[in-house]
């Protein structure tokens, strides 16, 4: 177990954290747009890639950490969130300053995690969700800040009752979850900013 807590981690840590800091800032000043995760990595066994790089480039002692439930079951994932990142791990969504999440289903309700405040809005989660593609998924219109006009996406895997919890989580704004949608080494950012619906009006 100890092995497998000191191994992986970025393959050139400092290059590693820089790009993938500038790919998932990018991906949330652009919503809709993927970015790529393009940094070498490894991870144990039952976490992608993409959640492993997200937990090592935004986690520290400061961020406590909630994974679902399938993530927490496995001693070696626990292990090496905790080696890498120094992040304390909470099993309560609402104390949580990122969340990763390894598939829709097990996704709980945007309102079960921090949402902020009113005068201190950026008290809230930062979700990470594993998908099995940014693409191939029902074609969804976005329109907000950071989009000129719509952008149409279609991601694959979201929650069946997504739309409206997301218009949900619109309606707290300034309050509120941003969103890191993950998939095929990419990540692509939907701020609470961010109006989603099905088709462009």
């Amino acid at each position: 177990m100890l092995e497998q807590a000191l191994a992986g981690g970025f393959a050139e840590p400092v290059f590693g954290a820089q790009a993938t800091f500038r790919a998932l800032m990018d991906a949330l000043a652009n919503p809709g747009r993927p970015q790529v995760l393009g940094a070498v990595l490894d991870a144990p066994a039952g976490l992608a890639p993409e959640l492993a790089a997200v937990a090592l480039t935004l986690c520290d002692h400061d961020t406590a950490v909630w994974l679902d439930p399938d993530l927490m079951e496995v001693e070696a994932i626990l292990a090496w969130v905790r080696f890498h990142t120094a992040a304390p791990l909470t099993s309560d969504p609402s104390r949580a300053a990122f969340a990763l999440v390894s598939s829709a289903a097990a996704l709980p309700r945007f309102d079960h995690f921090a949402l902020g405040t009113d005068e201190y809005p950026d008290r809230s989660t930062i979700i990470a969700l594993l998908l099995p593609s940014l693409s191939g998924g029902p074609e969804l219109a976005l329109r907000g800040p950071g989009i000129d006009g719509h952008l149409h996406i279609a991601p694959h895997g979201l929650p069946d009752d997504f739309l409206g919890l997301w218009g949900q989580n619109r309606d707290r704004f300034p309050r509120g979850i941003d969103l890191l949608l993950l998939g095929g080494g990419e990540v692509m950012g939907l701020p609470r900013t961010t109006r989603i619906s099905l088709e462009a009006h």
